[in-house]
């Protein structure tokens, strides 16, 4: 690994633990968020050609805690008036230690800041991904398919609110603490999703959310190991992302599950998402992220599309809907009853989901009856279903795949 790779590695690590630290002090998120920047600035500048201090996150600490202080004067010499409040922030600043804060991880108390409930769930996204995640504006925009410019301002907003909030840097109440917690969980998973299947553009995959949404979720898990539904989550997503490999041809067409090279799978993620969800399930309560890495577990473990336990699948698929229902969980429980049942039990399930506002203009909808009303062997109506399903996704991989699915089922006769 090279100096730049490692210096790198070392800052993405560090950033989230030294902007925690900043903003216990200090309180005032934005501009602490500048310091912490200029900090990385620096020690881009520096430690290739210098090395990387023992201790980097203590370095940092220091380094952004007098970018802060300068900041703090030329903002009183800005305003030419010392109020007694701005000489105490800024004795209270030159008096505290910054090698405290250093050992100490206030990390998952960041993440609750940047989950909090005033902001929309896009602008949550992208706060985390800024200030615990280390991306920079540009690489979050380019993930999202955004100007930098539009970005800057969400992140902006999204840090003004949070000051505005008046909300203290520290633990929400214990009443509030579960519910800030699955919110920051649904973040996650949204920066997960968003890049395992891209809601929009060219690219199937952005594989860069992917990974992000990965390391943020093991963070996530270490820090509150005895949640049930943290690692429930880091489960799910390592055994989704262990098909990475198999999702697409080179060419970057899609291939669907029951089609890919399961010699592709990531075996290494998928030992540990079982490893994680087995242990979770035996002594966590149960939860929704958890039922999840179950099934994904067991499409994991089936070594054919043949030999996959549907019957399990449809199982934990019920406890999902009792637990925790979502119309998405239901178009894959219509699929888990046709395998089990056959599709016309499929379709009749599908046939209560199609009034949900939610479903009417959602393709999946559209591409799950099609996909059962070909197993029926009614190849005219199927091809007409996925056309519709085409129109209705953003993401072009997945319009081109579907209208590939329908070609073939119009150009070979009604042969799939």
């Amino acid at each position: 690994m090279d100096a730049d790779t490692e210096v790198e590695r070392v800052l993405k690590h560090a950033a989230p633990h030294v902007l925690a630290a900043i903003v216990r002090r200090s309180g005032d998120f934005e501009t602490c968020e500048d310091a912490v920047q200029e900090a990385m600035l620096v020690a881009y500048s520096r430690w290739p050609a210098h090395g990387i201090p023992q201790d980097p996150t203590a370095w940092l600490i220091t380094v952004a805690y007098r970018r802060l202080i300068d900041q703090v004067r030329t903002d009183l010499a800005r305003v030419r008036r010392e109020t007694k409040a701005a000489e105490l922030s800024l004795h209270d600043l030159e008096a505290a230690d910054p090698g405290v804060s250093a050992g100490q991880d206030d990390t998952l108390t960041l993440l609750f800041l940047c989950c909090h409930p005033s902001l929309t769930p896009i602008s949550q996204v992208a706060l985390t991904l800024r200030a615990v995640g280390g991306l920079t504006t540009a690489q979050i925009a380019r993930a999202f398919l955004a100007s930098e410019a539009s970005m800057a301002q969400r992140i902006t907003r999204a840090k003004q609110k949070i000051r505005q909030s008046g909300q203290p840097f520290r633990m929400p109440p214990a009443e509030e603490r579960c519910d800030r917690l699955r919110a920051v969980e649904h973040v996650l998973y949204l920066v997960f999703n968003e890049g395992y299947l891209a809601s929009s553009g060219p690219e199937l995959q952005r594989g860069e959310l992917a990974t992000e949404g990965i390391r943020l979720a093991r963070l996530l898990a270490a820090l509150v190991p005895d949640d049930g539904e943290a690692v429930g989550l880091l489960a799910l997503m390592l055994l989704i992302d262990s098909r990475r490999a198999a999702r697409t041809c080179a060419d970057g067409t899609l291939i669907a599950l029951a089609e890919q090279d399961r010699k592709l799978w990531d075996r290494a993620f998928i030992d540990e998402g079982i490893d994680l969800i087995t242990d979770s399930l035996a002594r966590l309560p149960l939860g929704p992220y958890q039922v999840q890495a179950a099934i994904a577990a067991l499409h994991a473990e089936a070594p054919t599309t043949a030999e996959t336990d549907w019957a399990q699948i449809l199982a934990l698929y019920e406890v999902l809907e009792a637990i925790a229902p979502n119309p998405m969980a239901s178009l894959a429980q219509a699929v888990a009853f046709a395998m089990v049942q056959g599709p016309d039990a499929g379709l009749a399930k599908l046939a209560l989901l199609e009034d949900d506002d939610r479903l009417i203009s959602n393709h999946r909808l559209h591409v799950v009856r099609a996909h059962l009303i070909e197993l029926l062997g009614d190849y005219e109506i199927a091809r007409s279903g996925y056309l519709t399903a085409a129109e209705f996704t953003e993401s072009e991989t997945e319009k081109a795949y579907l209208k590939d699915r329908a070609a073939r089922l119009g150009a070979e006769g009604g042969t799939p």
